[in-house]
C-alpha cells in the first residue's frame, strides 16, 4: 500500500487509529531511523579501517583502542536496534503495529512518537518495568 503523505504531516488524533496514513508515516519514520542507524555503522567501518593502529607511544595506542572499543559497543547496541526496527517494520505488515503486545490495546500515538519501536503501552511498560525491579 503506497501512502502519499503531505508534507509535514504528522499523525494525528482526528483520525482513525493506525490508519494508512499513520501505518505510513511510522513506515518512514522507522526507515529514516534505520538507514541512518546503517550509514553510521559504515561510517565506523570505514574508520577503524583507515585507523593507524601502529601508534609508538603506548597512551596513544591505549587512547584509540579505547576509542574503537566503545565504537564497537556502540554499534553493537546500533544492531539490536536495527532488529527492533525490522520487528516493528514487520508488524507495520501483520497489521499489529501500533498495538500493545500484552493487552491488545493502542500503544497511542505519542508513545509511538517518541519511541516508535514500543511494543507495550505505558501501563504494561510500567508493570513489566516494577516487575523486573522485583525479580
Amino acid at each position: 500500500m503506497n501512502v502519499d503523505l503531505p508534507e509535514g504531516y504528522r499523525p494525528g488524533e482526528d483520525e482513525p487509529y493506525m490508519s494508512p496514513r499513520h501505518l505510513a508515516y511510522f513506515r518512514r519514520q522507522l526507515l529514516q531511523w534505520r538507514d541512518a542507524l546503517l550509514e553510521e555503522s559504515e561510517q565506523t567501518i570505514r574508520n577503524l579501517r583507515e585507523e593507524q593502529w601502529r601508534e609508538p607511544d603506548p597512551n596513544d595506542r591505549a587512547s584509540r583502542e579505547s576509542d574503537a572499543s566503545l565504537e564497537l559497543r556502540t554499534r553493537d547496541r546500533y544492531r539490536k536496534l536495527l532488529g527492533k526496527i525490522d520487528a516493528a517494520l514487520r508488524r507495520i505488515d501483520d497489521g499489529s503495529y501500533g498495538y500493545c503486545d500484552e493487552t491488545g490495546e493502542p500503544i497511542g500515538l505519542r508513545r509511538l512518537e517518541a519511541r516508535p519501536i514500543a511494543t507495550l503501552c505505558i501501563e504494561a511498560q510500567e508493570r513489566h518495568e516494577r516487575d523486573e525491579r522485583f525479580s
